[in-house]
């Protein structure tokens, strides 16, 4: 805590802008929030170089210089040999962590960094650090956080600058363990229905709250070196049942959706990364919007997300059939990558081979993202930390 990563905001709340110069320098891409294609699509990619080696789980293919369309777990604390060996072969494009993989720092940094020398690159590693319920990384060791609704709630006026900093000194803990990348911001627009597993999660029962919000929260994450990933697009806030256990199905009209739900989408439509939401939205069509092409042409073409786009957790419940079947049809349905969690090697395996290898147009996406993963620039996070705890205590106060 405390270390000094150098430049200390000198902000006056309210005065100036709220969030430091590469924010600023962004601000020329960026939508204002429901209106049209975000500009920041027609930025050049910046594409890393190919030279990569061939894995053998995809005998045949001649895009081997792609990555495989997956981001995958691990077991334990440390890779086995036979986690490194997949690894090696199916060449995920990332990985993400969780609870189960955490003892601490210095644990974590070395799991970190066998998980890249497995796939001989620097691959992106991402985890669920919203928190609140959904945090892996927990106290003693690392701080506990209220949840994200409440912190807005009490927050009040200084919402966005409290969620920047908060973020922002997530994505500083994250970066110190070797994590680039966290499953935030979550911008489903909340309603009285929503369901527990998710309302608490949420930044606001109003679309453009929750706009403002997300985007402070995925600026924090960018200045400290941490690819966001927005999520669950186009929007879960209308779900009445929790999709890790069934199907949650939508009866809003497209108007509706248009106007509230897919609103914060169309705002953060130029971070580099999304995820989807298992819901079926009866006025799109029949199936999950992770399975459903017609659901990802709208995300694409209508909120205007450019970014790569990740399925929710493939093996979740709300999806029913053969993993490999639907990892087939996630890709087929326009998702970039295929995530799946908290499965066997072989469940791994077959999500791998059915996924495949990007295409071309889900690879320069890909390549993309990682040229957005910058270095965080230098700021005294102890500063950030003591103006984090003064406007958290004078809202409660207040």
């Amino acid at each position: 805590m405390g270390s000094a990563e150098p430049e200390v905001w000198r902000l006056s709340r309210g005065k100036t802008a709220r969030y430091p110069e590469g924010a600023k320098r962004r601000a020329h891409l960026l939508p204002a929030a429901g209106h049209g294609i975000c500009r920041s699509q027609r930025r050049a990619a910046v594409l890393f170089g190919a030279g990569r080696r061939a894995g053998r789980l995809y005998p045949g293919d001649d895009t081997v210089s792609r990555f495989g369309a997956t981001i995958l777990d691990a077991e334990g604390l440390r890779l086995t040999a036979e986690e490194k060996a997949f690894f090696r072969d199916a060449d995920p494009f990332g990985f993400i962590l969780f609870a189960r993989n955490v003892e601490s720092p210095e644990q974590l940094a070395a799991l970190c960094a066998e998980m890249r020398e497995a796939v001989g690159r620097e691959a992106v590693i991402t985890i669920d650090q919203e928190g609140g319920r959904v945090q892996r990384l927990r106290a003693p060791l690392w701080r506990d956080w209220a949840p994200p609704l409440e912190q807005v709630e009490r927050a009040g006026a200084e919402a966005e600058r409290v969620m920047y900093l908060r973020y922002r000194i997530i994505a500083h803990e994250l970066r110190a363990v070797g994590i680039d990348s966290n499953c935030a911001p979550l911008v489903d627009v909340a309603t009285t229905q929503t369901h527990p597993f998710l309302r608490n999660r949420c930044y606001g029962e109003s679309a453009e709250t929750v706009a403002r919000i997300g985007r402070a929260v995925a600026e924090a994450h960018l200045d400290g070196g941490v690819l966001p990933v927005v999520k669950h697009t186009p929007g879960h806030g209308r779900a009445q049942s929790d999709s890790h256990l069934e199907l949650p199905r939508v009866d809003a009209v497209k108007s509706a959706l248009q106007e509230v739900d897919f609103m914060p989408f169309r705002a953060l439509c130029d971070m580099p990364f999304g995820m989807t939401a298992h819901v079926v939205y009866e006025a799109l069509d029949t199936g999950p919007a992770t399975l459903s092409p017609v659901v990802m042409a709208m995300i694409r073409d209508e909120i205007g997300f450019g970014g790569l786009i990740m399925s929710d957790d493939i093996s979740m419940k709300a999806l029913a059939g053969d993993l490999g079947d639907l990892s087939r049809e996630a890709i087929a349905a326009g998702c970039d990558v295929v995530l799946h969690c908290n499965g066997t090697l072989g469940e791994k395996r077959l999500v791998a081979e059915a996924a495949g290898r990007m295409g071309e147009a889900a690879q320069t996406r890909a390549e993309r993202a990682l040229a957005a993963r910058q270095a965080p620039g230098e700021i005294d996070i102890a500063a950030l930390e003591a103006e984090f705890e003064a406007l958290a205590k004078g809202a409660v106060d207040g």
